[in-house]
């Protein structure tokens, strides 16, 4: 998403100014040609050849200097952006912002700008919280500026609170949901993901090696294409991938299919990514069962088969499955779609090196309920991601429109 955007990094003198590094590295590292604008305050934190030497561009920090020609460079740079990101903001380069001051190059360029401007902040939590800083804050917004942060945790000066720059993650998904098309805007997706546990004693349980990255990929990016989404998600390791995603965490596969029905009329798009485990034991101890002999006899039941439980009442749900697989793929794929009821199926070989189980990437195969197939590369799980929602809405246009089922895979 951020392949030849011209962005625009402004950064101002907070003693986050130093994290301003690593987001140019991660904004250049998504493709993006970045322009650092500086502040006088900025340098005394960060050396401006540091910004320089990792963008490859110029470092603009004098109000008056020429761009190209006779171009002044804040209207110059203000021409090419895309975005401009300022990060850190302090609570000063805000407040000059709201009030239309312009002073220095910075906020001589934020005036100029025609483009989206995202603010970073980051400051003590006193001043944070002050009401003047929050009224500027509310006066941005009314003019369309957009936030990001702040987080909270502990501060350069020893206070605890909200005040520190948001995580540069976060700031980058941010950034990447300005420049994605809100094709979702309106659809209410409910997504699952991760392992179920199945307990057999006091400290011992069935399960398998989903991790959730699919789940999650999937949440995060239905929810930067405009779509509600609620995550309900077996236990797991990772980071929530966004703070306006709820996430809902249970533990067994029966937990598993009670918060997914007390949330499917809510919904209207269901992704079952999770791996739900199909079998629980017969029988679980309360004490952990000891080495008595050199044998034990597990006996398993079946689990409720949600996804199956989902199509029998269908509906006006869109349904998505996943099959994840270590023979026959598309057989087995084909038959999971036509008995579940399902209008998609993601198919996978968990054998083939990158599309097991833990991986950052994934090989899959997408099959409609047509029966068409459409194979993909290698590619990272949030590039499947989109290809999958790319498919869903397409559905959701067809059906919206009453049109014909879509030709154009």
């Amino acid at each position: 998403m951020l392949q030849n955007k011209e962005i625009i990094l402004g950064v101002t003198g907070g003693i986050a100014a130093y994290k301003a590094v690593e987001l140019l590295r991660e904004m250049i590292k998504g493709g993006a040609n970045v322009h650092v604008v500086m502040t006088q305050n900025a340098q005394q934190f960060v050396s401006s050849l540091t910004f320089q030497t990792l963008s490859g561009n110029p470092v603009l920090c004098e109000m008056f200097r020429l761009f190209t020609g006779s171009k002044i460079g804040h209207v110059a740079m203000a021409d090419i952006a895309d975005l401009m990101v300022i990060a850190p903001a302090t609570a000063n380069t805000l407040g000059k912002i709201a009030n239309g001051i312009a002073d220095d190059l910075l906020s001589t360029m934020v005036m100029a700008m025609k483009v989206p401007v995202l603010l970073a902040p980051s400051m003590n939590v006193n001043m944070w919280e002050s009401s003047f800083v929050q009224n500027n804050i509310q006066k941005l917004k009314a003019h369309g500026y957009q936030f990001i942060g702040p987080a909270e945790g502990d501060l350069a000066c020893g206070s605890m609170g909200s005040g520190r720059l948001a995580d540069i993650a976060e700031i980058i998904e941010k950034i990447e949901d300005i420049f994605t098309k809100k094709d979702l805007q309106g659809q209410h997706v409910l997504v699952t993901a991760g392992p179920t546990l199945e307990p057999i004693d006091a400290v011992r349980y069935l399960t398998n090696r989903s991790t959730g990255k699919m789940g999650f990929a999937l949440a995060k990016i239905a929810r930067r294409r405009g779509a509600e989404v609620t995550l309900i998600t077996g236990p797991n390791y990772l980071s929530l991938p966004r703070r306006d995603i709820p996430q809902i965490v249970v533990q067994s596969a029966r937990e598993m299919r009670d918060v997914i029905l007390e949330h499917y009329q809510d919904c209207n798009i269901v992704i079952m990514a999770a791996a739900v485990a199909d079998f629980r034991p017969q029988n679980t101890l309360q004490e952990k069962i000891k080495k008595k002999s050199d044998t034990y006899l597990l006996g398993l039941e079946k689990n409720p088969d949600i996804l199956k439980e989902l199509g029998e009442n269908k509906g006006h749900h869109l349904l998505v499955g996943f099959a994840a697989e270590t023979s026959e793929l598309m057989e087995n794929a084909e038959a999971k779609l036509r008995k579940k009821n399902l209008d998609l199926i993601v198919a996978n070989d968990v054998t083939q090196p990158g599309a097991g189980f833990g991986a950052d990437t994934n090989i899959v195969k997408i099959l409609d309920a047509r029966g068409r197939a459409r194979k993909f590369p290698l590619l990272s799980k949030d590039e499947v991601a989109n290809l999958v929602l790319d498919q869903v809405v397409k559905l959701v246009k067809k059906r919206e429109k009453d049109q014909p089922w879509p030709h154009n895979w």
